[in-house]
């Protein structure tokens, strides 16, 4: 999701794969916040993010603000662990994951928080 904003944005960067490698299962299977949406959040701060420390942030603020608002109207939570209904972290969730094929509601989560961040960028265009 952040290489697409990337590459749409004309904003070259190869160490984007790289930047996002541990928020899967919630940051490194910790459960946390979803992969998807932290991942939808970083696409936000690339467009909409400081260029200071002492620059404005409201812009990207209100944005995310808006997307983890949406995302959990539609979902009930940013939470992996509680999207998912197991624990990343232990042989019995990944079983759990691949035999219920929770990469289809992974799946899912992303485009949804790719779509709800392309349009809160589209808005701010």
């Amino acid at each position: 999701m952040l290489l697409a904003v990337c590459e749409d944005r004309g904003i070259a960067c190869d160490l984007v794969p790289r930047i996002a490698t541990g928020f899967c299962g919630g940051l490194a299977r910790s459960g946390g916040m979803c992969g998807a949406v932290s991942g939808a959040v970083m696409a936000l701060n690339v467009v909409l993010g400081r260029d200071a420390p002492d620059a404005p942030r409201d812009a990207d603020y209100a944005a995310v603000r808006k997307l983890l608002s949406a995302f959990t109207e539609r979902f009930g939570t940013v939470n992996c662990g509680e999207l998912l209904g197991c624990d990343l972290d232990t042989p019995e969730g990944q079983a759990f994951y691949k035999e219920n094929e929770l990469s289809q509601r992974c799946r899912r989560y992303t485009e949804e928080a790719a779509r709800m961040a392309a349009d809160l960028l589209g808005a701010a265009d």
